[in-house]
């Protein structure tokens, strides 16, 4: 919006100067777009199949299941363990295993920490793979 009073000399001018606020914008837009990829977080799931094959009952498996159980428990294929002597046995269960896959299941009373200690635990004993089982559905 212009004003201009008489002739064509450099008179008043009543508009406002946008040139530094479009500049101060686009930086902006840019700094939130390059930023934008860099702040994302994944993690990588494989989630099972649907439709699993069932697997007879007498078929002999080498699967690691290790449970987390109330007050500082764990077992390990049912062997209980105590929260110190988790980390030593599952060393001495991985090291002579070319595959190292566990499944871990907690208990409905067990607090997230002690699931996420226990899988910690784990990948410092050599576990690259960890599988969580499925929730009962009995």
């Amino acid at each position: 919006m212009g004003m201009s009073v008489g002739g064509s000399s450099g008179g008043l001018n009543n508009e406002p100067n946008v040139v530094p606020m479009i500049d101060i914008m686009l930086v902006l837009l840019i700094i939130f777009m390059i930023m934008q990829p860099m702040m994302r977080k994944a993690i990588d799931l494989q989630l099972p199949d649907p439709q699993p094959a069932v697997v007879t009952a007498n078929t002999a498996s080498d699967q690691i299941v290790l449970e987390v159980l109330p007050d500082g428990w764990f077992a390990v294929n049912r062997d209980s363990v105590k929260k110190e002597g988790l980390g030593a046995r599952l060393k001495e269960v991985y090291d002579p295993r070319p595959e190292k896959i566990m499944f871990i299941k907690g208990h409905p009373k067990v607090q997230y920490q002690d699931v996420i200690f226990a899988m910690d635990v784990a990948r410092g004993s050599g576990v690259k793979v960890i599988g969580v089982t499925p929730k009962d559905t009995q």
